[in-house]
C-alpha cells in the first residue's frame, strides 16, 4: 500500500544519493500508522523512541528496529495486523530492517551478505572443515591418556586462534562504529552519560525487553505469554560469557601465574567452563525449540538460515566442550579436540555476520536510546 508519506520519503532517499530498500520503505509505512495510533505506546523502547519522531529517515529506521527485541506483543496487540487491510506486522518489518543493518556495517561486506543467505550449511561446513584439517595436523603419535597440548602444542594453538579472534574483534569494531556514526545525529546527537550508560548496560544484561512490556515474556506459537524465550537467552547469554571467562581466566593462569593447562576440577577454568558449557548447551536447545515453535508471522523467515547456523555453531561448542572433559584421557579424546576446537574457531570467524552481531547493535542502540530519553522531547506529543 504506498502511501504519500512512504512515495515522500523515497523521493527524498534518491535526491540524497541513497535509493531506500524496499524493507525500509515498509518499515516506514508500518511505523507512520503506528505513530498515528499508539495503542502500543508503553510496550517497549522501540515504540517509546518513535513517538519522538513525526519522520523516519534511514538512520532512524537503523536505530528503532535494532531497539526492537522481537517479542511479537504488538502483532498479537494490533487491530491492524493481517488480515487487516493495512497488514501491519511490526515485529517482521523491524526483523527484515535489522537484519539489512548487519549487512550494510558488515565488514567486509561480502562476508555478511555470503552468511546471511547460507547460515547453516556455511556454519557446519566451516566447524566441520576446520575440524578436519586440525585432525589432519593432530599429533598421531600421542600416547592415550595424554592432555591436549601432547595433541596440539600451546603456541600452535595461539597462533591459529589470535588472528581469528583479532579479526572477529576488528570487524565487529568497525561495524558498531560506523552504525553508531549514522544513528548518533538521529538520536539528539548528546554524548553518553554515566546515568544513561548504567541504565543501557541494565537493560542489556536483564533482556528488559524481552518481558513483552507488561512483565509476563514474549508470545512465541500463540498469543499467550512466556518467559521461556527469555531465559532461553538467558541461559545462552551468559553461558558464553562463562565459557569465555574460563577461557580467560586459564590465559591468566598460564601466562601470568605460570600455571599451565589442563586444570583439575575444582579449579576455577574448569568451574567457569562446565557450568557455562551446560548452561550454553541447555539455552541454545531451548532456542532452537521455541525457533520451530514461533507463529509463521513473528520475524523475518529469510533470516532463519543466519539465526540457526548461529544456533549450530553455540550447540556444537558448548556440546563437543563437555563432551571433551568426559572424554580427557581416552581414546575419542583426540577426535573430540579437533571437532571442538573446529567449532570455536568458525564460531570466531563467523561473529561479525551471524546473529550475535545482533546483540552487539541492539546494545549500542539501546545505549542511544538511553541518552536519547534523558533530552529535552521538542514535539511534546510522547508519553515521556
Amino acid at each position: 500500500m504506498d502511501t504519500l508519506e512512504q512515495l515522500t520519503r523515497e523521493a527524498r532517499a534518491l535526491a540524497n544519493g541513497t535509493p531506500i530498500s524496499p524493507a525500509e520503505a515498509e518499515l516506514g509505512r508500518v511505523l507512520q500508522i503506528c505513530n498515528g495510533c499508539r495503542y502500543c505506546e508503553g510496550f517497549c523502547a522501540s515504540f517509546q523512541a518513535m513517538t519522538r519522531r513525526l519522520e523516519f529517515g534511514r538512520a532512524d529506521l537503523h536505530y528503532l528496529a535494532n531497539l526492537c527485541h522481537n517479542c511479537g506483543a504488538c502483532l498479537h496487540a494490533c487491530q491492524y495486523a493481517p488480515p487487516h487491510e493495512f497488514a501491519i506486522n511490526v515485529p517482521r518489518a523491524m526483523a527484515q530492517v535489522r537484519g539489512q543493518t548487519y549487512g550494510d556495517f558488515a565488514w567486509p561486506a561480502p562476508l555478511g551478505a555470503l552468511y546471511r543467505h547460507n547460515g547453516v550449511a556455511l556454519s557446519l561446513s566451516l566447524a566441520l572443515g576446520l575440524a578436519l584439517f586440525l585432525w589432519l595436523a593432530a599429533r598421531t603419535d600421542a600416547p592415550v591418556g595424554a592432555d591436549f597440548y601432547a595433541i596440539f602444542p600451546h603456541n600452535l594453538l595461539v597462533s591459529l586462534f589470535m588472528p581469528v579472534f583479532g579479526f572477529a574483534v576488528l570487524a565487529l569494531g568497525l561495524g558498531v562504529r560506523d552504525f553508531w556514526r549514522a544513528v548518533t545525529p538521529a538520536t539528539t546527537g548528546a554524548p553518553v552519560s554515566a546515568p544513561a550508560g548504567a541504565e543501557a548496560a541494565h537493560d542489556v544484561l536483564r533482556l528488559k525487553y524481552l518481558d513483552g512490556g507488561h512483565g509476563e515474556g514474549c508470545n512465541n506459537a500463540d498469543d499467550a505469554f512466556s518467559l521461556r524465550r527469555r531465559r532461553a537467552h538467558h541461559l545462552t547469554f551468559y553461558g558464553f560469557l562463562l565459557c569465555f571467562a574460563a577461557t580467560s581466566v586459564a590465559t591468566l593462569y598460564h601466562y601470568v601465574l605460570g600455571i599451565p593447562a589442563p586444570y583439575d576440577w575444582p579449579s576455577l577454568p574448569k568451574v567457569l567452563g562446565a557450568i557455562g558449557g551446560v548452561m550454553l548447551c541447555v539455552g541454545t536447545l531451548g532456542l532452537w525449540a521455541l525457533k520451530w515453535q514461533r507463529h509463521p508471522l513473528h520475524g523475518d523467515p529469510s533470516q532463519r538460515s543466519m539465526d540457526y547456523g548461529f544456533i549450530v555453531l553455540l550447540l556444537l561448542v558448548s556440546a563437543s566442550g563437555l563432551a571433551l572433559w568426559a572424554l580427557r584421557g581416552q581414546s575419542g579424546m583426540a577426535l573430540t579436540l579437533c571437532v571442538h576446537l573446529g567449532s570455536v574457531m568458525a564460531l570466531f570467524a563467523t561473529l561479525p555476520y551471524n546473529k550475535f552481531a545482533h546483540g552487539i547493535y541492539r546494545s549500542a542502540a539501546l545505549l542511544r536510546h538511553a541518552v536519547e530519553k534523558r533530552q529535552p522531547n521538542t514535539l511534546g506529543l510522547g508519553g515521556e
